[in-house]
Order: C-alpha cells, then sequence, then structure tokens
C-alpha cells in the first residue's frame, strides 16, 4: 500500500494543467519532473517514495508569484483532492513537506522516517541551487520572468534578501547526501548571484 502511486493518471493531467499555465517560466512542469527525477534517483533512502512523489506534484500546484500563501493554498488542494484516498497520518505528512517548502526549515513530525523523507524532499526542492553555472542563472533569469511586475530595484532588494537567508544558514541541505553532492556549488552560485545584485 505504501508504495502504490497515489496520484493517478487523472488527477496527473489536472496538475500537468496548472504547472503548464502561461505564467510559469521555473516553477513549472520541468521542475516537477526534474525533482521526480531526484527522488527515483534517492529511492532507496526514502521511507514512503509515494507520498514524496505527492508533495513533489502537489507543492507548486497554487503558484502565484503576487500571493504569500502558495504553499498553503498548494497543501490545502493536496488535501482536498487526496482525503479519503489515503490514511489521515500519511495526508498529513504530505500536507507537513508541502507547507515547509514556505520556508525550507524542516517540519515538526513525531516519525523519524517521515522526519528523513522530507529532508530529502525539501533538498530535492533545492537542488536547482547546486546546479552547475549554466542551469543555476537559466533558473535565476526564470525565476526574475515570474516576478516581471516587480521593479528592478524592489526585485533586486528582494532577491538579495533571500540568497543571504539562505547563505546564513549552517547547511543549505538538510541530508548528507545531498550537503556532499550540492552544498559547495550552491553557495558557489548564491554568492556570485550576490555580487552581480549588489554591484
Amino acid at each position: 500500500m505504501e508504495n502504490e502511486p497515489l496520484i493517478d493518471g487523472a488527477l496527473k493531467n489536472k496538475l500537468t494543467a496548472l504547472y503548464q499555465a502561461g505564467d510559469r517560466h521555473y516553477h513549472d512542469l520541468a521542475h516537477v519532473e526534474a525533482m521526480l527525477a531526484l527522488a527515483e534517483e534517492c529511492r532507496r533512502l526514502l521511507h514512503d517514495p509515494s507520498a514524496v512523489e505527492a508533495a513533489i506534484w502537489f507543492h507548486d500546484a497554487v503558484y502565484d508569484s503576487r500571493a504569500k500563501d502558495n504553499e498553503a493554498k498548494s497543501a490545502a488542494l493536496a488535501e482536498q483532492k487526496l482525503s479519503g484516498r489515503i490514511s489521515s497520518e500519511r495526508l498529513s505528512r504530505i500536507v507537513a513537506m508541502i507547507d515547509a517548502t514556505a520556508t525550507h526549515q524542516l517540519p515538526r513530525l513525531d516519525d523519524e522516517k517521515a522526519t528523513s523523507d522530507a529532508a530529502l524532499f525539501l533538498d530535492m526542492d533545492l537542488a536547482i541551487l547546486g546546479a552547475e553555472p549554466g542551469a543555476f542563472d537559466a533558473y535565476e533569469k526564470a525565476v526574475r520572468r515570474e516576478y516581471g511586475w516587480v521593479e528592478e530595484p524592489m526585485w533586486r532588494a528582494g532577491r538579495a534578501a533571500v540568497l543571504k537567508s539562505f547563505l546564513a544558514r549552517p547547511h543549505i541541505y538538510h541530508t548528507a547526501a545531498f550537503r556532499q553532492r550540492f552544498e559547495a556549488q550552491a553557495r558557489q552560485n548564491m554568492e556570485h548571484s550576490l555580487a552581480a545584485l549588489e554591484g
């Protein structure tokens, strides 16, 4: 039961349509697919791969760059669509993972396995920060397009604040596997981006 896919064909089609909206340039289907590929690579580390897959599909389902409650709305959508199909414990773990993408701090879960899955899920979401510089630059440009309505000085200040908050953390990634693979490059990418924003 724990390994049955929670996202059936009909649900996948509905979510795919949301991710294909014209105002998405980074938070789109390609981002979901990149995370699903990482989840597949990390499968042996995951305790409930289907729950993580569901969290990936729903985590940016609602995305409006002018709104402050996208994560909460995406979590509510997951709750609505998955309710009655899985146990309430599993559903609450999926909801907690999605909610946690608002801050990228580990959610408080009373289960070590669920916490471990949440850590991997959050790290997958931030893997792009540690991509090679060309891919990181393309990501930054795509996010800027999503915030095209923000004037340049405001954008620079806001984006710089986001990058500084990540760089101030002892670790950007929660898990050893992702730190080893992405941490050094992520810091380099973000420091380079920050210098350009403040330059």
